[in-house]
């Protein structure tokens, strides 16, 4: 195993190439969709990169944008209070993998081909290949007082992520498991309204500093809650794509990061 990996991830409570240890994360990633390593990245690795994300906050792109829960363009056949068009209000600040030191332990570990095998396992992928594009593989998420995730469902089938600073309060990963199933096209608004209306049971991922995270949220519907307090929220979100050559779409970019390159 590679001494750069072992000082970032405490191999002895997760051994990556054990094939028993990689199987049972597995199984409980598709029996649950959803797994937290606690203390996955080490400490010492975990302030490094807290000190860096405090060093380039004053990078971070700010987007404060209302959308629906499908993040797609409203619905004309659907009233604006309806489910499908609902309006939810998000907030966060980025900065993108080419912002993020060169020799910072968050592209040592998002290129480990070790780490990335584990990933292929447990996530039940052939291959997983970093963006096409220099921005988009690695994302640090800023949130501070009052800025929240609105509910929403995911495109993708899986997200993997790693908590690096704990707020004072907020920012509370919610979610609702299995609320819609988008392959067979069924959206259950019924559903989905009662999850905005908090009309149904809500499930907590409880997450701190050095805790990594795995969730399928294409059919769980999901949400941060607002931050309270001073303490600014920081979350890296590692991306991969299962086809290489893959860049975000320039829109999209436009978005989330405020620029193209």
């Amino acid at each position: 195993m590679n001494q750069l990996l072992a000082d970032i991830i405490d191999l002895e409570q997760y051994p990556l190439d054990d094939d028993d240890f990689r199987a049972e994360c597995k199984r409980s990633l598709d029996e649950n969709g959803a797994l937290v390593m606690r203390q996955f990245v080490k400490p010492a690795a975990v302030s490094i990169i807290q000190s860096e994300g405090e060093a380039n906050q004053h990078l971070a792109y700010y987007t404060v944008k209302n959308h629906n829960i499908y993040l797609k363009p409203s619905d004309p056949d659907y009233p604006a209070d309806h489910p499908r068009n609902r309006e939810i209000a998000s907030s966060k600040g980025c900065i993108t993998a080419d912002q993020i030191p060169h020799d910072s332990v968050l592209h040592t570990l998002y290129d480990s081909p070790e780490f990335r095998e584990f990933l292929c396992v447990v996530l039940g992928e052939a291959e997983l290949h970093e963006y096409g594009d220099a921005m988009s593989s690695i994302n640090l998420h800023y949130a501070g007082e009052g800025q929240e995730l609105g509910w929403h469902f995911d495109n993708s089938s899986f997200a993997i992520t790693l908590l690096i600073q704990k707020p004072e309060g907020g920012g509370v990963f919610e979610y609702v498991k299995d609320v819609r199933d988008a392959d067979r096209g069924e959206m259950n608004y019924e559903l989905s309204g009662k999850v905005l209306d908090r009309e149904v049971p809500i499930e907590t991922l409880e997450m701190d500093p050095g805790d990594l995270v795995f969730f399928r949220g294409r059919n769980s519907m999901h949400r941060v809650t607002p931050v309270e307090g001073s303490r600014t929220r920081m979350l890296v979100v590692l991306a991969y794509n299962t086809e290489p050559g893959i860049s975000l779409s320039e829109s999209a970019r436009m978005t989330f990061y405020g620029r193209l390159g």
